[in-house]
C-alpha cells in the first residue's frame, strides 16, 4: 500500500490543552483518509463480481443493471448466479433516479451496473458524455445509502438482447416493450461474465460520501455472517 505522507507543522506549546487535542484529531483523519485515497477505488470498494471471485463461498451483493436511453430505461437483476430482465422504465431525471433507488431497496441490491456506451473501437461516443452525467448525480443519491455505481462497457448488448429474444422466441411484439430490459441483462451478464474486469467506479466528491461507501450499506445479520461477507 502506498500511502500519501503529508508534513504537518508542530502544536503551538501555548494553545490550550483542548485545542491541540483537536487539533491532533484533525490531523489524524486527515492522514487516515489521505492513505485510503492513495488506494485505487476499485480495491476500496470491489463490486460483487470481485468478491465472488475472490471467495466463491461469498453470498449476498445483489446487482441491478441500467441501460440507460433517452426517453426509456431498461433494468435488470442479479441474485446470486441468476441474472434476468426485471422492468423497463419510461421515466427521466430526478423521478427515473428515485424509481431505480426504490427498485434496489425493493431488491436488497448494493450496486449498480450502468452500461456505457462505446463505439466499436472501444471510444466513447456523444451519448458516453450524457449517461456519465447522469450516472455521477445518480451516485450522490446512492451513497448516501452505501450503494455504489459502476460504468460497464455495453456496445453491442442491444443487438445480443434481440437476438437472445428473437432464439427465445419471443414475438416482435413483446420484444419491442422488453428490449431494454434484456440489454440491461445482457449488461449484467458481460459484467460478471469479464469478473468485473474494465469496471468503472463512479465516486462522488463529497468526503461524507466517499466514507459512506467504504462503510457500505448496512448489513442484516440475519443474512450476514459475522465473521464473513466483509468489505
Amino acid at each position: 500500500m502506498v500511502i500519501q505522507l503529508i508534513a504537518l507543522k508542530p502544536l503551538n506549546p501555548l494553545l490550550p490543552r483542548q485545542c491541540k487535542n483537536s487539533i491532533s484529531q484533525r490531523r489524524g483523519s486527515q492522514l487516515s483518509v489521505s492513505a485510503a485515497e492513495s488506494v485505487a477505488w476499485e480495491e476500496q470498494i470491489p463490486p460483487n463480481a470481485v468478491r465472488r471471485k475472490r471467495d466463491p463461498s461469498w453470498r449476498g451483493g445483489f446487482s441491478l443493471g441500467v441501460d440507460l436511453g433517452v426517453s426509456r430505461t431498461g433494468v435488470a437483476i442479479s441474485k446470486g448466479f441468476t441474472v434476468r430482465p426485471l422492468t423497463v422504465l419510461e421515466l427521466r431525471g430526478q423521478k427515473l433516479e428515485l424509481r431505480l433507488l426504490d427498485l434496489a431497496e425493493k431488491q436488497e441490491v448494493d450496486e449498480f451496473i450502468i452500461g456505457l456506451p462505446k463505439s466499436s473501437d472501444g471510444k466513447e461516443t456523444q451519448q458516453s458524455n450524457k449517461v456519465r452525467s447522469v450516472a455521477g448525480r445518480f451516485a450522490v443519491r446512492a451513497a448516501e445509502r452505501g450503494w455504489r455505481v459502476y460504468l460497464q462497457d455495453e456496445h453491442g448488448t442491444s443487438s445480443e438482447a434481440l437476438d437472445h429474444m428473437i432464439a427465445k422466441g419471443v414475438s416482435k411484439s413483446v420484444r419491442d416493450g422488453k428490449l431494454d430490459a434484456y440489454a440491461a441483462m445482457k449488461v449484467l451478464e458481460r459484467y460478471y461474465s469479464e469478473e468485473g474486469k474494465g469496471i468503472e467506479v463512479v465516486v462522488p466528491k463529497q468526503l461524507e460520501l466517499r466514507n459512506k461507501l467504504r462503510e457500505g450499506p448496512p448489513k442484516d445479520i440475519d443474512f450476514y455472517s459475522p465473521t464473513t461477507n466483509t468489505w
